[in-house]
């Protein structure tokens, strides 16, 4: 049976699971969180230069070392940084940060209400030691906004523990031959981070708990929405587990799964555990096994060993067909042990349960197992590589082989696009945070700042208000437009003297869908462009029926105006008198189809119409003008 299989037979209640959220938004903001750069995201070739950075962990106050960051400094890297004309100093790490951006702060006071939660009295900026090159300064800002929150699912209340403003990370763009390139772009947005407590005893909830936070953010209008501004942490541990910390969830959706198999992996490693306890397994000492591979076949072995490369490897005793065991989807107790051995520069293990392959042969696995001293009952796990780097990346393999011995390790995991998870790093500890010295405290008053609308009572608003239906008001209401529909129909001065509701909806959320469908580039669209065509049709300049086409004409030629786009396409509303010319021309080049149908040639006949008058006139009056020419004839 596999994992899959027996996870859905799982008690959460019996397994002791416990799953807490860390919810990571972006901000939608003019400037970035400690400086007066755009936070508008670039394409890397429009890079104006680029510069290198070694980054290496620092002790904090009490001299101690984070774990996490120890061991990411292990890896030997140089990392690259893409800057623009759109960052400065501040994302360099060439000037000292600014003050706490003050749209961001009263954004995260708005959501602090949203969740019930207590603002601190003052909030003080902490660095967050990172050494993964996604900060330049090789620590992250963040500061503690507001705590003890809750949220309700149908499950039962889910705690909130705290509140955080941070700046978010670069954006990493690629691997490289030395290490890692970075884009400035993304480093210093704002960013809020939501902690919940460990209140979450089910998959479902999980996503409950993490649909109902999303709506609250989108409901201040203040949110970033697309790929990548929005990440989800879980946090999973089951009662004869360990609390494991999975990063980077990209899609809300994945959320039960995630934690589904999290708990399936964790049931396996204990079960794994038991098992080598019975066994009285044990790991051995790691050994060079070079010569054993001397004439081998094997592509992978045979390529390191040309390259002055070593075979090394480790005796698992008491872990034959363990290694191979199953624990996720696809992946062993052999990927965990591959995983940490990657971190070392390595390319992976080979190991005995699924050997011979690769080009090995069953006498070099007898061969191997007679080197280390291995019976039937063993497993060897073995790596060819440089040297330097073998030994590290199979020290490492057999680190965790020996953790198998114990159950569950803690540590940081990432999330792959299959719902399962791999290794990253060990849990942070307290030992990463310390005082940010250049930033002077703010004390937070949310007595200045309103509390939001929730989008479920915008949906009702929009259709008592407005008159829209439930699923367009729907549709706006939980659009990434919503705050442009808002600011159109109330006007932009806020006098509510706006464009017509229903008008602005379905170009919104109908006729932009429509035209990116096909293959227009709505994306070059900008707000202004959306603006101004609506106030053309509300002004009587354009009739409803060019509005698709005045977009399409702005999105192949933003530079210009609404106006400018509208007069070259020909595109301005037509007086009466012109439409009734158009219509009389369509119904005299159809006369005899007039005289034998009717009014049943109105439909067709509509249609040529409009064709004839590509958008210049609205459909109402050019409805009614051809029902008067069809009766004058019929």
């Amino acid at each position: 049976m596999t994992t899959r299989e027996r996870e859905t037979e799982y008690d959460y209640d019996e397994l002791g699971l416990v799953a807490g959220l860390e919810i990571h938004q972006q901000l939608d903001t003019a400037t970035k969180l400690f400086c007066q750069c755009p936070t508008a995201l670039r394409e890397p070739e429009e890079a104006a230069r680029t510069f290198t950075r070694y980054l290496h962990p620092t002790r904090s106050e009490l001299g101690e070392i984070d774990e996490a960051a120890l061991e990411e400094s292990r890896v030997d890297r140089e990392f690259s940084y893409l800057a623009y004309d759109s960052t400065c100093l501040v994302e360099e790490d060439d000037e000292p940060p600014h003050e706490l951006d003050a749209e961001a702060l009263e954004t995260v006071l708005e959501i602090a209400q949203l969740m019930d939660m207590s603002p601190v009295d003052q909030a003080h900026v902490m660095r967050k030691i990172v050494v993964d090159g996604s900060n330049t300064s090789g620590f992250q800002r963040s500061t503690l906004m507001a705590t003890d929150g809750e949220i309700e699912t149908s499950e039962g209340a889910v705690g909130i523990e705290d509140l955080m403003l941070e700046e978010e990370s670069a954006q990493r763009v690629e691997e490289t031959d030395d290490g890692v390139r970075y884009s400035l772009d993304r480093l210093g947005i704002p960013l809020v981070e939501i902690g919940t407590r460990p209140d979450i005893s089910t998959p479902e909830q999980a996503l409950e708990a993490a649909e109902r936070i999303g709506m609250l953010l989108r409901s201040t209008g203040k949110v970033k929405r697309g790929l990548g501004t929005i990440r989800q942490d879980v946090n999973v541990s089951i009662a004869d587990g360990a609390r494991v910390e999975i990063k980077g969830v990209q899609s809300l959706d994945d959320i039960d799964d995630i934690v589904r198999t999290e708990a399936a992996r964790q049931v396996e490693l204990v079960a794994i555990r038991d098992e080598l306890e019975a066994r009285e397994a044990s790991v051995g000492e790691v050994q060079d096994v070079t010569a054993v591979f001397e004439d081998t076949d094997s592509g992978v072995i045979a390529g390191a060993l040309d390259d002055g490369g070593s075979v090394v490897g480790v005796p698992l005793y008491g872990f034959d067909e363990l290694v191979g065991r199953e624990i996720a989807p696809d992946r062993r107790l052999g990927t965990e042990l591959s995983d940490h051995a990657k971190r070392h520069g390595a390319g992976g293990i080979f190991h005995t349960d699924e050997l011979p392959a690769y080009g090995v042969t069953d006498d070099e696995v007898a061969a191997l197992r007679d080197a280390v001293g291995a019976g039937p009952e063993d497993a060897v796990a073995i790596v060819a590589a440089d040297t330097d780097v073998a030994e590290a990346a199979i020290e490492a393999a057999a680190e965790r082989a020996a953790t198998a011995l114990e159950g569950v390790p803690e540590e940081t995991r990432g999330a792959n696009d299959d719902g399962t998870t791999r290794y990253l790093r060990p849990l942070p500890g307290a030992a990463r945070m310390y005082p940010e010295t250049d930033v002077p405290p703010v004390e937070p008053d949310p007595s200045e700042v309103p509390e939001p609308e929730l989008l479920t009572e915008k949906v009702e608003r929009y259709q008592d208000e407005f008159g829209l239906g439930e699923g367009l008001a729907e549709q706006v209401a939980y659009g990434k437009h919503m705050p442009l529909f808002e600011e159109v129909v109330a006007g932009g001065d806020g006098d509510g003297d706006g464009v017509d509701p229903t008008l602005a909806a379905t170009t919104l959320e109908s006729t932009l869908t429509e035209l990116r469908r096909d293959d227009v580039p709505v994306e070059r669209l900008t707000e202004t462009h959306i603006v101004s065509v609506l106030e053309m049709v509300e002004s009587g300049d354009l009739p409803n029926e060019g509005v698709p086409d005045l977009l399409t004409a702005l999105a192949a030629e933003p530079d210009r105006t609404a106006e400018e786009a509208a007069e070259e396409a020909g595109l301005g509303g037509a007086d009466e008198a012109a439409v009734r010319e158009a219509v009389v021309e369509v119904v005299e080049r159809n006369e005899e189809q007039v005289e034998a149908e009717g009014m049943q040639a109105f439909s067709g006949l509509m249609g040529e119409c409009m064709g004839a008058l590509r958008g210049k006139a609205d459909g109402d009056l050019v409805s009614q003008l051809l029902r008067e020419e069809i009766q004058k004839r019929a």
